[in-house]
């Protein structure tokens, strides 16, 4: 059975929030990460439509994983005094279910979860919560491995308004023959008039100067094919980060061949998630910056 809930694990900087979440005096905390500014997809509701419903909602953003001993405890044992505190200081619950309600595996890889082995999803034994008060939100998600017990926190609180608004800067082509330029040279060419934010696989209206060039390429140059690699920054765990930069790699994919009138067999796509980034993932600028699709120039 769980112990009694005698101890008190930061849920975040007390200081600034007020708050303490008390969890089983054998819980031990296993990671942290705190993102001064960030992005987070809060999911509000079971899988459905090829999607988990989410919430975007930005500000400091905390990752937190615990690992107790749960012994025979359900996940509801586990969850339940948990969701107790949080309605007792003043969280309403948006959304709560259990694995197979929520969607099971479809759920389980298309909302964030800190890679293993700081966090352990069975996808037959998991519930899920997410919360708000006032811009405070976060989630919860709790799973099991007897005899381990596993418990994630991921909490968004609103930046202080003194600190200044955050800045994107989408690099733009000055010389657009630089890209065909680099390409040629390099053999592959990052696009950087493209953007994603995190968790984003979307490509906007556009238009787009390095899509007009690519495509021109490939008219003039039949022999010649294109990949399509998509990159992301290292929120979330690698499954869920090779699905979204490979669907954002398709949907620039999808724009050539639509827009541009490009023959599909002569451009393929593919993402590699967080393996190949240009620079740290531990800044917002950094993550910005390896949210990316690079074209890989093939020769037949």
């Amino acid at each position: 059975m769980i112990r009694p809930l005698s101890i008190c694990l930061a849920l975040l900087a007390s200081a600034a929030t007020g708050q303490d979440l008390s969890l089983p005096t054998n819980a031990r905390q296993i990671s942290e990460r705190v993102s001064p500014l960030d992005s987070y997809e809060l999911p509000v509701g079971v899988y459905a439509e090829d999607a988990v419903p989410a919430r975007t909602v930005e500000g400091r953003v905390e990752r937190t994983t615990w690992r107790l001993q749960s012994g025979s405890s359900t996940t509801l044992q586990i969850l339940a005094p948990l969701r107790d505190q949080l309605e007792a200081q003043g969280y309403d619950i948006l959304f709560e279910c259990e694995a197979r309600a929520c969607g099971g595996f479809d759920f389980r890889f298309g909302t964030e979860v800190v890679p293993t082995p700081d966090m352990y999803v069975a996808i037959q034994d998991f519930r899920f919560l997410s919360a708000s008060r006032g811009e405070n939100v976060l989630s919860l998600l709790v799973s099991r491995n007897p005899p381990d017990g596993f418990v994630q926190l991921i909490r968004v609180a609103p930046v202080a308004a003194t600190s200044p608004p955050p800045l994107v800067v989408e690099t733009a082509i000055d010389d657009p023959s630089e890209v065909l330029q680099v390409l040629q040279r390099d053999g592959h060419v990052i696009l950087d008039d493209l953007h994603f934010s995190t968790g984003e696989v979307a490509l906007g209206p556009g238009p787009f100067a390095s899509l007009a060039l690519l495509a021109g390429y490939l008219t003039d140059n039949p022999d010649v094919r294109l990949a399509l690699v998509g990159h992301t920054d290292d929120t979330g765990d690698l499954q869920a980060n090779t699905a979204v930069s490979t669907r954002r790699a398709q949907s620039v994919r999808t724009r050539l061949i639509e827009a541009h009138r490009i023959s599909g067999d002569r451009i393929e796509a593919q993402g590699v998630g967080y393996l190949a980034p240009l620079t740290s993932n531990a800044t917002p600028e950094g993550r910005d910056l390896n949210r990316r699709v690079e074209a890989v120039l093939l020769v037949n």
